[in-house]
């Protein structure tokens, strides 16, 4: 099995003075579902990266939950530990996968801005472009309305907010949908996956 590594939420417990990682358990679920052995990351960077190190992944996964920080998050350590993944990601020639928030690192990392939108909360939207009319879950507030090279845009919503980006280059793909809170997995987001981690290839 492919070993792709996972990215955690940060939720903060004020009663306990704790900020503890989690995550839902339908992300190893879907992953395993993907043909992948799932292994989560604390969101502490130097961890992450020997645990990228040591374990040679396949993959990487950048999940959601908690926006950046400069959209108004409160997860500091959670930004600082995802870029330092894609950076390495790009250096060691790892695919990445990103979805919602983790489409959101993507977008920031490459320099592309984020606006609040209303509509996409709770909501299922059909996309246009190269996945035209399949009908995806949507869980945010902020999006991207304009992609800036190297990104490319591969979907989109009727209202413009882009739904899917490619980069032109690396193995990065990310999505503002989650595959994992579809009940059962859809298969087209299976099979973008493996293609992503199995084969190496952007799933077009």
């Amino acid at each position: 099995m492919e070993i792709v590594l996972y990215t955690q939420r940060v939720e903060i417990v004020e009663s306990y003075g704790e900020r503890r990682d989690c995550a839902d358990q339908n992300i190893a679920g879907f992953l395993g579902e993907c043909g992948c052995l799932p292994v989560p990351l604390p969101n502490n960077r130097e961890v992450a990266v020997r645990i990228f190190k040591q374990m040679k992944p396949s993959g990487i996964v950048l999940t959601g939950g908690n926006s950046l920080v400069k959209y108004g998050g409160d997860a500091p350590e959670r930004d600082g530990m995802e870029r330092e993944l894609v950076s390495l990601s790009i250096r060691e020639g790892v695919p990445v996968y990103g979805f919602c928030r983790g489409m959101q690192v993507v977008l920031d990392y490459f320099g592309c801005k984020l606006e609040n939108v209303r509509g996409h909360a709770a909501v299922r939207h059909r996309l246009h472009g190269v996945w035209e009319g399949e009908e995806v879950n949507s869980y945010h507030n902020q999006a991207c309305l304009q992609v800036e090279e190297p990104l490319r845009k591969l979907a989109w919503t009727d209202d413009g907010v882009v739904e899917a980006v490619r980069h032109e280059s690396y193995l990065i793909l990310a999505t503002m949908w989650h595959p994992e809170r579809e009940n059962p997995y859809r298969q087209e987001d299976i099979e973008r996956v493996r293609k992503l981690f199995g084969r190496k290839e952007i799933p077009l």
